[in-house]
This record gives structure tokens, sequence and C-alpha cells, in this order.
């Protein structure tokens, strides 16, 4: 009876802790790696919970990106839960060959410290920390961010903060939207700087892992051996700074902090979705530090850079194949930030080899139907028939005539192809627009387009036109 109502407590704590990420996370990547979590018992002896997942690889990208979420979550709720622990599923085991990640094992504790440990964590306790629900992540350095025209600036100065030198500016403040590498910039610099000084003593959180730590302190009259472990760190990564909105004592105790840490020549940096001026309900005074080094924009990946960072990330991946059309194709689809095209690359991988199918056009539009939908501009079929009759200069009623002359077939085909690309429409649905033609029609389209663009540059040029303009 005990253990039926210790099952139903955990429940109702879970139902509370899930509502609350899917609020932060979005409906997309709550139901595809948070909801299948399933509550395993708490060890009395050590606090651990166990949370299971069905997969290896979905166990492993939940322990690499929400443990601290996840840690932190059942702490507040939980004071008996000290750890997590994130694995596969009883009697569920991964096929055989399937490895994704950084090679380790598919169990992962996340240590939840105290607020005197996790302030008081040097370059030894960092490295054993890093996997946990504190610290750096190990995947997130500078060898795995790819850089290109919307994060060079970003990206340089961040390299500049981690170096032996001392900087020109601090603090240093990253701002950029969801998911286009703030984080992976802030762990890159902790990675950099403890390299560069192996006895520095760094500290990264949230701004909101800053205000709980902060409010511990004050319930437990602690205050003074908070700021003293806060104002003894080297460097100091701050993310997600738009959530200290508000907190006038936290925003206060950062002021101090900030001040004092510059006057000793330590290192700040901050990440956040918009400008420091943009920052409703903060402190004028905090505002000026926040903004008195240098605010560096992260601006959208373009398709060059989308193209390249799925291509570095295919390389963790080998002997995975995906071929070169479908990385276009995502590359041009998933535009509104890099987590969701990775993220969008990683399921789709992961299906096909827990499925056992090939990766292909096909099925990456019938898997990956949520986030294409949601980063599609809704491109019609009549506006690129439109665009495209115009491009070669042909009649807009060629695109559904029976004429088989070149000049009018070419334009025609191209149009479908781009149909196909640019819209969720399937090949029946494309082949009525075009006359009624069959499905099987429109299927030779894409496939001689998709050859003729590896083949002949002139088809590549047109077709790369044709997409800037239907994008824009």
């Amino acid at each position: 009876m005990r253990e039926e109502q210790e099952a139903l407590d955990l429940a109702a704590d879970w139902a509370d802790i899930s509502q609350g990420l899917r609020k932060d996370l979005g409906q997309q990547l709550h139901s595809q790696w948070i909801k299948p979590i399933q509550l395993g018992t708490i060890a009395k002896d050590t606090g651990t919970l166990d949370l299971f997942l069905p997969t290896e690889f979905s166990a492993n990208w939940v322990a690499d990106r929400f443990a601290d979420r996840l840690s932190l979550a059942w702490k507040i709720a939980r004071p008996d839960i000290r750890n997590v622990r994130i694995s596969v599923a009883p009697n569920r085991r991964a096929p055989q060959g399937l490895r994704f990640g950084n090679g380790e094992g598919s169990r992962r504790e996340a240590p939840l410290p105290q607020p005197g440990d996790a302030l008081g964590m040097g370059a030894a306790e960092l490295g054993t920390l890093g996997q946990g629900s504190i610290g750096l992540d190990p995947s997130l350095t500078f060898a795995t961010f790819v850089s290109g025209a919307a994060n060079v600036l970003a990206s340089n100065a961040a390299q500049r903060m981690a170096a032996v030198e001392t900087p020109q500016f601090a603090p240093l403040y990253l701002k950029g939207a969801t998911g286009q590498g703030k984080t992976h910039l802030l762990h890159a610099i902790g990675h950099a700087y403890l390299a560069a000084h192996p006895r520095a003593r760094i500290f990264y959180c949230s701004a909101e892992r800053f205000m709980v730590e902060f409010v511990q302190a004050l319930r437990q009259n602690q205050t003074i051996e908070f700021k003293a472990r806060l104002r003894g760190f080297d460097l100091l990564l701050v993310d997600d700074i738009q959530f200290i909105i508000g907190k006038a004592s936290a925003q206060e105790e950062l002021l101090y902090t900030i001040d004092a840490l510059l006057a000793e020549g330590k290192r700040l940096v901050f990440a956040a979705d918009r400008a420091p001026q943009a920052l409703d309900g903060v402190e004028q005074r905090l505002l000026s530090r926040l903004s008195m080094g240098l605010v560096a924009d992260i601006q959208p990946a373009d398709i060059e850079l989308r193209r390249a960072i799925l291509e570095h990330r295919l390389q963790r991946f080998s002997p995975a194949h995906v071929p070169s059309d479908v990385v276009e194709f995502l590359a041009r689809t998933i535009n509104r930030n890099v987590r969701e095209l990775v993220g969008g690359l990683n399921k789709l991988i992961a299906y096909a080899q827990l499925t056992g199918q090939a990766v292909s056009l096909q099925l990456a539009e019938e898997q990956l139907t949520d986030i294409l939908s949601a980063n599609r501009r809704r491109i019609t079929i009549d506006e690129i028939q439109r665009t495209v009759c115009q491009f070669y200069r042909v009649d807009r009623t060629e695109m559904a005539s029976k004429r088989r002359a070149r000049a009018v077939v070419r334009p025609r085909q191209v149009a479908m192809y781009l149909a196909k690309v640019l819209t969720p429409r399937s090949y029946p649905e494309i082949g009525r627009k075009f006359g009624g033609r069959d499905h099987s029609t429109v299927i030779h389209a894409v496939r001689l387009i998709e050859d003729l663009r590896t083949r002949d540059a002139d088809m590549d040029g047109d077709v790369r036109s044709l997409l800037r303009q239907l994008e824009s």
C-alpha cells in the first residue's frame, strides 16, 4: 500500500514537472523527448530516482540535453531526491551496431549538488561533473561549433574571451534567438578557458539556476557564503539572462557580483534571446553593466551555414549514409533555428537505423512532418508555376498543357521538382496541379532535375536562383 502511494505521488509530481517542461521546451521537443520518459523508483539510501527511455539513443540524448532541467525540477519538487539517473528502460536493448552520442554507456547519473557544492566547484570538480546536472557539456566545444557569416562575430568574440590574453571587452553578452548557438558558445568558452588556465575556477549556470541557488541561500541564512563562493570564480557563464527579469533581490546580487569580478579582472559572459536594452523589468544599473562590454549578435543561420552544420553533424553518425538531396532538403526547409535542424537530422537517422530503412527524401518527409510544417513558409504550387514561367519566359498555360517540346517540358519539370521541395503536397496532388498528370510523371521529373543539378551547372544555377526568389 505504501509503495502504491509512493508511485502515485511520483506520478503527480511528474505530471507537474512535465507540464512545466512542455511550456519551456515547446510541444514538439516535449513530445519527442520528455513525454516518453517512464518513472522508476527512488533508491532511499542514495536518493536516486530512475528515469527510463525506450532506446539508448533517446536516453543519451535526454541525458546530454535535459539532465540539468530534470534534476533541478525534481529537487524542487521532492527534497528526498538527490540524484536522477537516466537510462534505457528494462528489457529494452538497442539494435546491434547502433551507436550515437559520445560512445558512453546508456546509464548516466545526474547528481544534484547542494548550493554550496554548485558554487564551490573548481577545475578538478568541473571535469568530473561535466556530464552531470552542473558544469559543462563535453560535446559543446569550439571544435564542434560551425561558424558562418551569421555567427562569426559571436564566435570570434567567444574565442577571445577564452584565450590566455586578457580580453579587450568585458563582459561579453551573446544575443540570439532560441536554438542559434548561444549555449554552445558558453560551454565552449568554459572548455577552452579551462584548457588555457588549468587551475581556473569556472561556474556555468542559467539565470533560473542562479535565482534558485540565491533563494535557497537566503532561506538557509547562507547569503554571505553564497556571495563569497560566487565571487571566487575566475569565469562566470550565465545563460538565459532574460529569466532574471523582475527578481529584484537576485538582480541586485548579480549587479554586485559583476562589479566585484570585473574589478578583479575576471571574466563574465552572459547570453539571452534579446538585447540588454530589451530586457523589461531589469534595473537600469544592471542593464548598463550587461551592455558595457561587447554585445555580439547571433543571426539566424543562412542556407550555407545550415548545410555546413548538417555536414559537420553527419561526421558523428558514420557510417550512416544520408543522400545529398536529403541534406539539401533539410537545410532549405528547416530554417527557424539550428537546434531544430540538428534535431531533425538526429531523428531521421535514428528512425532509419532502428527500423532498418535507408535514409531518403520520402522518409524525411514522412517522419519529420511536424518539424517541416512548422518551418515551411506557405509557398503554393500556383506561386511556383508563376515564378518558373516568368523565369523561363513561357506561358502559364504550358504548365498543364500536353506539349512535349523541350522548351516547355524542362520548365514544367523544374516546377514539379520545386513543388515537391517547397510544399508538403504529395506526388499525386502535384500531378493534378500540372494538368492531371500521373504521380509517376512527377517522380520522374523530380529525380531528373535532382540528377541534372549534379551534372549541369546551368541547371543547378537556375534552380538556386528560383529557390532564392521563392523563399525571399
